[in-house]
């Protein structure tokens, strides 16, 4: 027998929104919310669409999240399936150097993830984009992207991919002297 899907609404879609970056950057209810300014209860209705937060809390949740708040909130044509360059939205996490867009549209029924990363020259720490995926795919459009594997680096030139665990330690790195352009999809995790 099927399940039955949860009708989707525009407060269940921004909670799983909140719910997946919390998720990905491996962050308790009880951090967040207290970095938020706000109740762990009240985030976690937020996270289950049982609350719509105020601009405020929205923001606060963004910022204890290291996004702007913009990162969770579609406008109608963003709900498209088609993804303009000229409407992309570059964000941050934090505590990274690289510039992420995302190319896939959030959905709770969302089965992959693609994310277009930008990697600044002369990258001063390695990073690794936060997720929740099981399997992460990287494709490097241009430059070059060294990639660590537990203990063994691998250099990433334009054409080349890699295709490995999420579970496995991982990190980034950019030392070229030019930006580097990558293609990230992740797949969710069974449950």
């Amino acid at each position: 027998m099927l399940s039955e899907l949860k009708e989707t609404t525009p407060a269940i879609v921004l909670g799983g929104k909140i719910r997946a970056l919390r998720q990905r950057l491996k962050r308790t209810l009880d951090y967040t919310a207290a970095a938020a300014g706000i109740s762990k209860p009240f985030l976690s209705q937020v996270e289950r669409g049982l609350a719509k937060p105020s601009i405020a809390s929205l923001n606060g949740i963004a910022r204890a999240l290291g996004v702007a708040a913009q990162y969770f909130v579609d406008t109608p044509r963003d709900r498209q399936p088609v993804c303009r360059s000229d409407q992309l939205k570059f964000f941050r996490f934090a505590e990274s150097e690289n510039l992420f867009a995302q190319l896939t549209r959030a959905s709770p029924h969302q089965q992959l993830e693609v994310i277009l990363v930008r990697f600044p020259p002369g990258q001063r720490q390695p990073t690794d984009m936060p997720t929740s995926a099981a399997e992460e795919f990287l494709y490097v459009i241009s430059g070059e992207v060294s990639l660590t594997l537990e203990r063994e680096t691998f250099v990433l030139q334009a054409g080349d991919s890699a295709h490995y665990p999420a579970t496995l330690p991982h990190q980034w790195n950019n030392n070229q002297r030019m930006e580097a352009l990558a293609l990230w999809v992740g797949t969710p995790k069974l449950l």
